[in-house]
């Protein structure tokens, strides 16, 4: 039973689904998949169509040409502190100075401190930094208001930015991220403030957002920094998202304050010299023009906060691990199924690679509703349990042709054969047939004085003679469906309804029909055969035939290396005894009507009324207590002088 169990092509379709999964998963934990897939999230988020610029965000940029401008650089304080009173007095909701003040750079100084005290709404940056190295204080006049944002950025292994950040836990402190100080001014006269989400307290709820925050294995991460509340950016514009306006032109009155008004407005660097700069996944091939400005990063992070706020938009949010597993796993099976299902190698590969596409357009698909689903190990899921499964079982049909080919290479017609081989999963059980239970109709032939032809003949002609015949006679076997079980010596065993089980009386009427069928043909074929050999002055030969119709028990007995399909069963003894009935008095003239045909009661019960036929009576065969009754046949009903009628009587 356990053997069985383990050659079930559905066991081990599973088994090869579990494999690839595990295996799959495996990797994926230990993050092989990280970087193709990042590369394939980024992909996804530049394929996006082109979003109109968001109207709710300006950039003051400070270029190479407006530090020549200037004539110097840091940009004075004085500079700055007259940029920001040229913006507040166009009455915007929230102005961002991305230019570290820690330390003063004069003139000006302390007419900075008075803009930065006077006006609620600038907020100015710090660096949180893991050490006191790497930190940079915010302006003095603003250390702990809540006029003061981080700038730290999350930056992925190998330079990318894909994160933003809305806090960072420093010891016992809490800091908000500059992008999220802007944000939150901005939506302050809307009434929205940060809440906890009714669902998960500890989610945070912007207005009409719950922002989930970034865990360590989101997406294709695997142990990945999440420390603070970050958060995916989508980066929705790309390069092109927001208006900009040169430091130089604001300071000269060239920008029209309605362009500032109500709005959020970014002062930061975009000069070369400076290198605020970062890549992004709009950074496809990592040249120095294809980086985001710093101001540029933290305005994305705004204008993805106030979408989600103000429209709902949709956060990038990655399934849980259990679901990316089962992700997985349906993958898997789904490929293991189509290997069972597809045979041929070039329709799995043509299927495979449409399952690919469709994929791929599905990992895009959720991009845009703001999930991002993993693509890389469900495609190799696809791609590696569906050619496993054809491998395997191209092994067990190259195996099950094997065992076929080595029982009846040779004794079926090319339509047997065929049949055989496509109904090969009922009948093989592994490497041998199954045991089977069946009705069928066995036919015997042996020939009568074939001793004297082998002495008349010699050795080499005797064989040659032997050859021509069993061919001719073989051929008639397969050409009416029956198979030839086996050969022993001049004699042939064959039989009409196996290896395929009939069931129904119809389809064991039609074996019945075409064993006599078979005979009778045969006696035709011997009938030529004799005017030929005798016209070769070669002896002639005689046949008997012995047809019995019934329940057998069909199956393989021997070694794995040398199997022999046969049948077991009293209709078997019954033929065998019907061909050998009386031989001594069966004496017959080779040329008119050489060949005998006996056949059993339950054969003739299935023949109908399609052959003529002769009562031989009620007879004692060899090794049978009960008689048997005995049937002659004599033709094809419509024939007018059926071979046969001179012979003797049995």
């Amino acid at each position: 039973m356990m053997a069985k169990l383990v050659q079930s092509p559905l066991v081990v379709g599973l088994v090869i689904s579990m494999l690839v999964f595990v295996g799959l998963l495996g990797l994926r934990l230990a993050g092989s998949f990280e970087a193709l897939e990042l590369s394939v999230y980024d992909w996804y988020l530049r394929l996006r169509p082109e979003a109109p610029a968001d109207a709710r965000i300006v950039l003051i940029t400070v270029t190479e040409n407006d530090i020549r401008q200037q004539g110097t650089w840091p940009l004075p304080d004085a500079t700055i502190a007259r940029a920001l009173e040229i913006l507040a007095a166009s009455q915007p909701r929230a102005i961002g100075l991305d230019i570290y003040r820690d330390i003063p750079v004069p003139p000006g100084h302390d007419v900075l401190e008075g803009v930065l005290r006077s006006h609620p709404n600038i907020v100015a940056v710090m660096k949180v930094g893991l050490t006191a190295e790497t930190s940079v204080p915010p302006p003095a006049v603003l250390r702990d208001t809540e006029q003061v944002g981080f700038l730290d950025v999350v930056v992925d292994p190998g330079g990318t930015v894909r994160r933003g950040l809305l806090f960072l836990d420093q010891e016992d402190s809490t800091f908000y991220s500059f992008a999220f100080r802007l944000a939150l001014l901005y939506l302050q006269p809307e009434g929205i403030r940060p809440q906890p989400d009714a669902t998960h307290p500890h989610y945070l709820r912007l207005g009409r957002t719950t922002i989930r925050p970034f865990e360590a294995n989101d997406g294709s991460y695997v142990r990945a920094d999440a420390s603070g509340y970050q958060f995916l950016l989508d980066f929705q514009g790309g390069h092109r998202a927001f208006s900009a306006f040169p430091l130089t032109s604001l300071l000269t009155g060239e920008v029209d304050p309605a362009a500032i008004y109500d709005k959020v407005v970014l002062v930061g660097l975009t000069a070369i010299s400076v290198k605020d700069v970062f890549y992004t996944p709009y950074s496809r091939g990592r040249q120095a023009d294809q980086r985001f400005a710093g101001v540029a990063l933290h305005a994305h992070s705004v204008s993805q906060l106030l979408r989600a706020a103000l429209e709902g938009h949709a956060m990038i949010t990655a399934p849980t691990d259990q679901q990316e597993a089962l992700w997985l796993l349906l993958w898997s099976v789904l490929g293991t199924a189509l290997g069972f299902w597809i045979r041929s190698p070039w329709r799995l590969a043509l299927l495979a690679l449409s399952g690919v596409l469709g994929l791929g357009l599905a990992g895009y698909g959720a991009l845009l509703a703001g999930w991002w689903i993993p693509v890389v190990p469900p495609v190799l899921a696809w791609g590696l349990s569906g050619p496993c499964v054809l491998l395997y079982v191209s092994s067990q049909e190259r195996t099950q042709r094997s065992v076929l080919m080595r029982l009846f290479a040779q004794s079926v017609s090319p339509e047997v054969a065929e049949t055989l081989w496509q109904q090969r999963e009922q009948f093989l059980a592994g490497s041998r047939p199954h045991p089977q239970r069946l009705t069928a109709t066995v036919f015997f032939t042996d020939l009568e004085g074939s001793t004297s032809v082998a002495e008349c003949l010699g050795e080499q002609a005797f064989m040659d003679w032997l050859e021509t015949y069993l061919d001719v006679m073989s051929q008639q076997v397969m050409a009416h469906g029956g198979v030839i079980n086996k050969y022993m010596g001049d004699a042939i065993m064959a039989l009409f309804g196996v290896p395929i089980p009939h069931t129904s009386e119809a389809e064991i009427s039609q074996d019945a029909v075409h064993a006599v069928q078979c005979a009778l043909a045969m006696r035709r074929e011997l009938i030529q055969l004799n005017r030929r050999w005798q016209e070769q002055q070669q002896p002639t030969i005689r046949m008997r035939v012995g047809i019995c119709t019934g329940l057998l028990v069909a199956g393989a007995v021997g070694s794995a290396e040398r199997l022999e399909y046969t049948v077991y069963g009293d209709t078997v003894n019954t033929a065998s005894r019907l061909e050998n009935y009386e031989k001594e008095t069966f004496a017959a003239e080779a040329i008119d009507s050489p060949c005998r045909i006996l056949i059993g009661a339950t054969t003739l019960h299935y023949l109908g009324q399609q052959f003529q036929t002769e009562y031989v009576g009620e007879v004692h065969l060899k090794g049978k207590e009960q008689t048997t009754t005995v049937y002659r046949i004599l033709g094809e009903q419509h024939d007018r002088t059926p071979m046969g009628l001179k012979e003797e009587k049995v």
